[in-house]
């Protein structure tokens, strides 16, 4: 049973960078996948980056290049460093958590606001 907590969400200009911080209630180092989603009013929720236990990551091709997905198992924090946002990366952003071995598998926190506009 994992709980997660976001942080980092607000405004930022297009072009502009910001970091999102996902901080986890126990030890992240053991899961399948921890990253992130993204999800605007009207479509469904989809997968933006995510880091395996092993170090795997993967990303969404709207934001390779752009965004990268880092963890630090000392801290139990997942992080999303985006860079050369554009105004299409505006969402709510969710962390994730995906453990085969508990129930339920999939765990989220509760969202932050990106908002990228002039």
């Amino acid at each position: 049973q994992v709980q997660l907590v976001e942080s980092g969400g607000g405004l930022v200009q297009p072009g502009g960078s910001l970091t999102l911080s996902c901080a986890a209630s126990g030890s992240i180092s053991s899961l399948t996948y921890t990253g992130w989603y993204r999800q605007v009013i009207g479509k469904q929720r989809e997968l933006v980056a995510r880091i395996s236990s092993g170090g795997r990551t993967d990303y969404a091709d709207s934001v390779k290049g752009r965004f990268t997905i880092s963890r630090d198992n000392a801290k139990d924090t997942v992080y999303l460093l985006m860079n050369s946002l554009k105004p299409e990366d505006t969402a709510v952003y969710y962390c994730n958590a995906y453990n085969p071995f508990t129930h339920p598998s999939n765990y989220w926190g509760q969202g932050t606001q990106v908002t990228v506009s002039s």
